[in-house]
């Protein structure tokens, strides 16, 4: 018997079969959420050392001028920076892991990134309606959390 020849519509209709599908549709996932965490880890690492050069301007090179030349909402926002990178990248990792997205650490995300927003928010520039805005979408994430808490317990 001789040996089948395989057309290129062949080799595409076996990589578009179910299983094999599936099986590709994984590897690329995967390796999107590689790059991804690693994209994510330079991401902490630009924000770790921008923290740095800011606390050590704040707190060593400063002048007359005060103890910190950058106000603390500043540094507060560049400290949630990090926490909410640090989140995001668990959510990347945990989806490595489980190879499912995690409400409760999406949410929490959300929450802190809503936070954050709050801190440094200099109320004499912000209109009423984004405050309106935000307080809606803390309210919503909050009850979503504990909608998601309540209903992982049980």
């Amino acid at each position: 018997m001789g040996r089948r020849r395989r057309t290129p519509w062949g080799w595409l209709a076996h990589n578009f079969q179910d299983e094999q599908f599936l099986w590709r549709l994984r590897q690329v996932e995967g390796l999107v959420s590689k790059v991804l965490s690693m994209a994510m880890v330079v991401v902490i690492l630009v924000t770790v050392i921008d923290l740095g050069l800011v606390l050590y301007r704040s707190l060593l090179v400063s002048d007359s001028t005060g103890f910190f030349q950058t106000t603390l909402t500043e540094i507060f926002g560049l400290f949630l920076s990090v926490l909410i990178a640090l989140e995001i990248l668990e959510n990347i990792t945990a989806y490595l892991r489980k190879h499912v997205v995690q409400v409760e650490l999406v949410i929490a995300t959300a929450l802190t990134a809503v936070g954050r927003k709050l801190i440094i928010l200099d109320l004499e520039k912000v209109q009423g309606v984004s405050l309106l805005g935000l307080a809606a979408a803390l309210f919503a994430l909050s009850i979503s959390y504990f909608i998601v808490k309540a209903v992982h317990q049980s």
